[in-house]
């Protein structure tokens, strides 16, 4: 129940994120859509302990994509107003941090033993899903901040 209500609401936000950007045609929105429902359901993918090494791979690779959007959210931030930025800096430091802690608990993944792999990897998981969630919000933050 629990992965179904993250799913739909991934989906959704998806959906919103996509349908506010008018440049790209509704095929290509709803690529994107289809490509982050598919990443959605495998992050739902339960690892086993002798899946580590794979967990830790997609992990790494769904942090360096968010580290992409990080970056062009700074970017939007950095070409606006200055009041703006005084007041966006800190929403991107705290992302920032966040990433900085997932990548250590993501560190921690690679030293668990098979009787702490489920608390480790639902840790991680959770500091995964915090740190999206808070890219999401200052993402949509930035967008009403922001004129296109």
């Amino acid at each position: 129940m629990k992965n179904t209500a993250i799913l739909v609401t991934l989906v959704s936000a998806t959906l919103f994120g996509t349908g506010c950007n008018q440049d790209k045609p509704a095929s290509k929105q709803m690529e994107a859509v289809q490509s982050e429902a598919k990443d959605a359901a495998q992050d739902m993918k339960d690892y086993s302990y002798a899946q580590k090494g794979e967990f830790v791979e997609f992990m790494q690779g769904r942090l360096t994509a968010l580290d992409r959007d990080m970056d062009k959210l700074s970017v939007k931030i950095e070409s606006a107003s200055a009041a703006f930025k005084t007041e966006a800096k800190p929403k991107l430091q705290a992302l920032r941090e966040k990433r900085t802690a997932l990548n250590t608990q993501l560190a921690g993944v690679k030293d668990a033993s098979e009787s702490t792999w489920s608390s480790v990897k639902a840790g991680t998981q959770k500091a995964y899903d915090s740190l999206k969630d808070g890219f999401q919000q200052a993402r949509q933050w930035v967008s009403d901040q922001v004129a296109p």
